[in-house]
């Protein structure tokens, strides 16, 4: 295994060493700049895109003021990260897990040796709550939602809502988002597992749930399955994807009222056709007010106009399984691939323009990149539910912009959608 340490240094000595022999033979500046270009062009790879992993973050979580101790604790399976700031990072984990013996303070259950599958399912339960192999551990819901600074430190925690995830059957939250649109800054949190939505607060309260706990069904607000997603219009009219069991798209006004739905399952599963879906697991709207949907179980993007009329689909790859996905506010589509754990870039009609990304445990590799956000400085955030963690990435200084992902529209920059 290469050292990267090693890598630099070899890469450094290279660079040094062409310098000073451009230097002994007194050329101009040009020739010194191109020998210099042509040594850091030797070697190595893109591993991580445009972008390079900041390390340690985030940092541990603290015990808290409600007495429960993070001893022989870890992070969970992380669903959902959302970024409202460069300082303020929205996360729902799907509550602690507990460390095997000697295992260092924090690591990620991706990282243990030999490696767990991190998870929120009861032990002994499947994500849709059939009878499973026993593990040998079960996770506690703690920890479920909670705000990081830059640094990765811990500035909010909503303990109060820990116990609004714990049931049976239950696993904790799957998304977490703001509506750029929302002067209020209302959060959002989808359960699928117990097939609920909800919004709270800026400071926490519960204002609205949609769905029924523990139930599942497709009977406008008051039933779903599984949901998954959800994207705004302007006027705050939204949509959400339902979901894991669902297979549609139900659409309501800014106040909850069911509207519409649309979609169902293929009626031929090896041929699905358009407004079929197998797993809607993540949606947007473009600024044309366009709705991209991700159909993951058929390796697929559909798009449909604001009242569900189909327009256009894409695949993403034979390997693919498109987890979730966000349109930047500079009109391209990017990825988080669960399938092939890379980050793609897409225009509006569906062609392949980048990619990053490789599956494994270490920094900037990725198992289950479940959610995607990027902060107004250009960091992009990554939670992770195999591995058990969320991670930060920084553009690399003269980092090419087109591989950069842009900026996600906000409110301050939603005058023109």
């Amino acid at each position: 295994m290469h050292s990267p340490g090693l890598s630099r240094s070899l890469l450094l000595g290279t660079i040094l060493a062409s310098a000073v022999v451009a230097c002994s033979q007194s050329p101009d500046t040009e020739t010194v700049q191109a020998a210099t270009a042509t040594a850091q062009e030797r070697g190595g790879q893109e591993e991580f895109g445009p972008y390079e992993v900041v390390a340690d973050w985030p940092k541990p979580l603290p015990d808290g003021p409600d007495g429960v101790k993070h001893e022989g604790w870890t992070w969970g399976s992380n669903g959902a990260i959302f970024a409202e700031t460069p300082n303020r990072i929205w996360v729902a984990m799907r509550g602690e897990l507990p460390l095997p013996s000697g295992a260092k303070p924090w690591t990620p259950y991706g990282l243990l040796d030999p490696p767990r599958r991190s998870t929120g399912n009861d032990d002994g339960k499947s994500a849709t709550c059939e009878d499973a192999p026993k593990r040998g551990w079960e996770r506690r819901y703690h920890h479920v939602i909670f705000v990081l600074d830059g640094e990765g430190k811990q500035v909010q925690h909503w303990a109060d809502h820990d116990k609004l995830f714990d049931a049976p059957c239950g696993r904790g939250p799957h998304k977490i988002k703001m509506s750029p649109y929302d002067p209020e800054k209302h959060v959002w949190v989808f359960d699928d597992q117990l097939h609920q939505i909800h919004k709270f607060s800026y400071d926490g309260k519960l204002v609205m749930s949609l769905g029924t706990k523990g139930q599942r069904g497709r009977d406008a607000g008051r039933l779903f399955d599984r949901p998954t997603d959800i994207a705004w219009l302007p006027d705050g009219t939204f949509f959400v994807s339902d979901g894991y069991g669902g297979k549609r798209v139900a659409k309501f006004d800014k106040d909850g009222k069911f509207l519409v739905d649309w979609g169902e399952a293929p009626k031929d599963p090896d041929k699905p056709g358009p407004n079929e879906f197998n797993t809607v697991h993540s949606i947007a709207v473009s600024k044309d007010r366009r709705v991209f949907v991700a159909d993951r179980g058929h390796r697929r993007i559909q798009v449909f106009d604001e009242n569900g009329k189909f327009l256009d689909m894409w695949t993403t790859g034979v390997r693919s399984s498109p987890y979730a996905h966000i349109i930047t506010a500079d009109g391209y589509l990017w990825i988080s691939d669960g399938g092939t754990n890379r980050i793609l870039k897409y225009d509006l009609n569906g062609k392949y323009l980048y990619g990053w990304g490789a599956p494994g445990g270490l920094s900037g590799q990725f198992a289950g990149p479940h959610q995607l956000s990027v902060d107004q400085a250009g960091n992009l955030y990554i939670a992770e539910v195999f591995n058990g963690r969320v991670q930060k990435f920084r553009p690399k200084p003269g980092a090419d912009a087109a591989k950069v992902i842009g900026q996600e529209v906000r409110l301050s920059s939603s005058s023109d959608q």
